[in-house]
C-alpha cells in the first residue's frame, strides 16, 4: 500500500473556506485504478504560528497507481482552480509519501492493499 499526505498550514480565519473547497470539489479519485481511500484531516491549531494544520490523506494500492493519478486528466481537472480561492496559507503544501512496510488490515481490505 502507498500512503500520500499533503500537509497544509491554513492561516487562522481561513479554515472554513479551506474545508469548503475540499467539500465542494469534484475529486474524481474514484475513477482511478488503485485508489483506495481519501480523508481530509484537521490537525491542531498552532496559536504561536497563527495557523491550523490540515492534511489530505490518500491510500493507493501502489506507488505506480498514485503516479498515474498525478499524470491523469482527472488530476489536471481537479486541480484546475487551485490558487483561485479565498484561502490564506502559510507556505506551500508539504507532500509526504510512504510505502507500507508492515501493517494490520481489516479482513475486508482488498488483498492488493495488504501486499
Amino acid at each position: 500500500m502507498y500512503v500520500v499526505m499533503n500537509r497544509f498550514r491554513v492561516k487562522t480565519g481561513s479554515e472554513k473556506a479551506f474545508e469548503d473547497v475540499w467539500r465542494n470539489r469534484e475529486s474524481r479519485l474514484d475513477e482511478l485504478e488503485g485508489f483506495i481511500e481519501f480523508q481530509l484531516l484537521r490537525g491542531p491549531f498552532n496559536e504561536e504560528g497563527g495557523y491550523t494544520l490540515f492534511a489530505s490523506h490518500t491510500l493507493w494500492e501502489s506507488r505506480d497507481n498514485f503516479i498515474a493519478w498525478t499524470r491523469s486528466e482527472q488530476f489536471r481537472q481537479s486541480h484546475a482552480n487551485a490558487g483561485q480561492t479565498k484561502v490564506s496559507y502559510l507556505g506551500h503544501p508539504e507532500l509526504e509519501t510512504f510505502e507500507t512496510v508492515e501493517g494490520t488490515w481489516l479482513k475486508s481490505a482488498p488483498a492488493s492493499a495488504r501486499a
